[in-house]
């Protein structure tokens, strides 16, 4: 199978991106594998700190290699949102395939020094290991919110970017585009979309020439997907929209059956309708594809 480093890269050239998606439990990971094979196409599967609590660090690395092994498939396992080296660290042991060290919160000398130690210690480790540093907070959590949150950076410009990658030496870098984690209840209903800045997201890439990621990716409209991508994002970043179809699978499950109580009766209504988003984005994010087979 071809290192996640030689996947990012080929996507970059196509002008498609990589999916990220989050889960926290089997049946999200069921739904992201199935889709993934579906549309024949290489898929991150993201945990952050949060979720790699509940799931379990090394349980979830277990998992996601015996999935690629038996059936040799390119599914890699990301270490979302990783605030603290000894977080970055313990991913790192455990076989993940990337991390994304985020430091986003902190003034932009502690976000570079942090970075840069955690990269290295990463490294040292797992020396294939593909680092993401973040630049420019979008919010902490993939929730519905009221209002967007008051605490979000400005959005990142080209120079913080270009100087961040330089002296942090991080192999993917997330910028804050105009996106932000989780939706706006009127998101979720359909009556709004998130807006992102192609522009601003060209430049970024031409000052610093490595894989873009966009965080916070959940209720963007179509359109402003396929900008992004073309301006060089490589990854997309999905968790608030599974969430969402998580929680309607089970309802719906319920209601149809309100007297059963064998969970694996009841979750296969969950995992396809995680599975229909997946699946829908995977279409979207390799929309340039002139054929999947060539992944």
């Amino acid at each position: 199978m071809k290192p996640l480093q030689q996947v990012l890269a080929e996507a970059d050239q196509q002008k498609v991106a990589v999916g990220h998606f989050n889960i926290s439990d089997l049946v999200a990971l069921k739904a992201v594998y199935a889709a993934a094979r579906e549309v024949n196409v290489p898929v991150l599967v993201g945990v952050s700190e949060g979720e790699r609590d509940f799931i379990g660090v090394y349980q979830i690395a277990a998992l996601v290699r015996s999935i690629r092994e038996q059936n040799s498939f390119p599914i890699y396992l990301n270490a979302d949102h990783t605030h603290s080296i000894e977080k970055a660290r313990e991913a790192a042991q455990a076989g993940f395939d990337s991390v994304v060290f985020d430091g986003s919160a902190l003034p932009f000398e502690e976000n570079v020094t942090k970075t840069k130690q955690a990269a290295a210690e990463m490294r040292a480790i797992h020396p294939s290991i593909v680092v993401e540093g973040e630049l420019g907070f979008i919010g902490s959590s993939s929730s519905i919110h009221d209002k967007i949150p008051e605490d979000m950076s400005p959005m990142t410009t080209p120079e913080q970017a270009s100087e961040f990658v330089r002296r942090t030496g991080v192999d993917v870098l997330a910028p804050a585009v105009g996106t932000m984690h989780g939706m706006l209840k009127s998101m979720v209903e359909g009556q709004t979309k998130k807006h992102v800045d192609p522009a601003r997201i060209a430049a970024i890439k031409r000052a610093t020439r490595i894989p873009l990621t966009l965080h916070g990716g959940s209720g963007t409209d179509d359109q402003g997907f396929l900008d992004a991508i073309e301006a060089g994002i490589t990854i997309v970043h999905i968790n608030t929209e599974l969430r969402v179809a998580w929680r309607r699978g089970l309802e719906s499950a319920l209601a149809k059956r309100p007297d059963d109580v064998v969970p694996y009766k009841l979750l296969p209504d969950v995992v396809e309708s995680v599975k229909q988003v997946v699946y829908a984005r995977l279409r979207l994010f390799n929309r340039s594809l002139k054929s999947a087979s060539a992944h």
